[in-house]
């Protein structure tokens, strides 16, 4: 990677391991560009579930992406472990900004680096709502700079 305004390994404060799986690989051999979408979905699902109790099911407000995108820097493929690194680069009232660095087995530099947003909504009404306190809990010690 040659991007230095690009973050590394240690600029974000939370990470999840994710496997890659044979059927990521396309025919070029190397992860296939919308998977990486998949992965960066798992790391912000996975922490607002662990951390901050988001029941999809049952809670009266939920995200729904209004953004993303991806540079990408070098290829991941099967069988590379991706360490999903996690922050938050604006917390608003109402949606939050992450953002995503893959990172391929132990190196220090991203394979890509996504960019996510959610804006908070009701259930019923699918307008946008304050993030549920539980939720900006487990988001802040994510914010990046603190």
């Amino acid at each position: 990677m040659n991007d230095k305004s690009a973050p590394v390994r240690g600029d974000f404060p939370h990470f999840m391991a994710i496997p890659t799986r044979w059927m990521d690989n396309d025919v070029y051999g190397h992860v296939n560009n919308v998977t990486y979408y998949s992965y960066f979905d798992t790391a912000v699902n996975h922490h607002l579930i662990e951390a901050g109790g988001l029941d999809m099911h049952n809670d009266t407000a939920f995200g729904v992406v209004a953004e993303t995108g991806c540079r990408f820097f070098s290829e991941l493929k099967f069988p590379d472990i991706i360490d999903a690194g996690l922050r938050v680069t604006r917390l608003g009232a109402s949606s939050v900004t992450y953002e995503i660095g893959l990172f391929r087995n132990d190196s220090d530099e991203p394979a890509a680096l996504g960019r996510f947003v959610h804006v908070w909504v009701d259930r019923e009404t699918r307008r946008p709502v304050p993030i549920p306190p539980k939720i900006k809990r487990a988001l802040e010690p994510l914010l990046a700079g603190t």
